[in-house]
């Protein structure tokens, strides 16, 4: 499929990520503009197809429009703009005081998505791309990808969905309606793997990249965390018992962290220690 060439001129930005930059059509308040970093092209491409997967399933997302490439050479989606919407890590940061209710409104969408079989001739099964991804990883010996391939074999298989990318931001709401973004790394597999990104997030991060990226502070992230688990595993489970098994889960997500960073990054191997030693 070939590329739409637009104007960002048509366009006014409106924030930022780790893979590229989101914009409103100036006029147009139904459209907005995922626009991907310079060099990635297939990235979108393959991006705009899985959402599209996705959408057509009835998950709640925004609908994909269209493929896309700027006059400066980036590419990226059209996607429906939802209006007046506001991501679960920004309410969080401007009302920490609602923390315990954000979670649980997180942790019911999270079972809802987890609780959906999917064609998985349709997707990818989320082992075979932390396969792909620990094979792909320079920074793990061999005797430590072996031991990490094992561990990810023995994890038991389901054929639910998973985001892939399962953290505050990628979750957004309007007053009526909550919606899944950024949907690149859909997948299918048991839940943990995607539960495991929440813990990162909540607890490995520090308290600096947390303010940054999450507009909150590193205890109320915990708050969250904390809110989350006891909604989403119940309120039976004590958090230790949960943390233990979540844990190794976040640490796999080195993996897709280093692939980015392009360096080892000790502070989220440590959730590793129970596979690795």
């Amino acid at each position: 499929m070939d590329a739409i060439k637009i104007s960002l001129d048509d366009f006014v930005h409106t924030g930022g990520g780790f893979n590229g930059e989101s914009y409103d059509h100036k006029t147009d308040p139904t459209i907005m503009l995922k626009l991907y970093f310079p060099g990635k092209v297939q990235q979108p491409y393959d991006e705009m197809l899985l959402a599209r997967k996705v959408y057509d399933m009835g998950i709640p997302t925004p609908e994909p429009s269209e493929y896309v490439v700027t006059e400066d050479g980036r590419y990226g989606i059209l996607f429906h703009r939802i209006p007046n919407k506001i991501s679960y890590s920004r309410a969080i940061g401007d009302h920490p005081e609602n923390v315990k209710q954000y979670a649980e409104e997180f942790a019911q969408m999270c079972h809802q998505l987890h609780a959906t079989h999917i064609d998985t001739t349709q997707f990818e099964n989320v082992k075979d791309r932390y396969h792909k991804l620990l094979a792909e990883n320079p920074f793990f010996t061999a005797e430590d990808k072996e031991k990490l391939n094992r561990f990810i074999d023995s994890v038991p298989d389901t054929d639910t969905a998973i985001h892939g990318d399962l953290q505050y931001s990628n979750v957004v709401f309007t007053e009526s309606q909550r919606y899944f973004i950024d949907l690149g790394d859909f997948c299918y597999g048991n839940p943990l793997f995607d539960l495991g990104m929440v813990y990162l997030c909540s607890n490995l991060s520090d308290a600096s990249f947390i303010k940054e990226t999450f507009h909150m502070e590193k205890a109320t992230a915990i708050k969250f965390g904390e809110a989350f688990a006891s909604a989403y595993f119940g309120k039976d489970r004590s958090l230790k018992d949960i943390e233990a098994e979540i844990r190794p889960f976040a640490g796999l997500k080195t993996l897709i962290i280093e692939r980015d960073a392009r360096s080892p990054l000790p502070q989220f191997r440590v959730a590793l220690e129970g596979i690795l030693h």
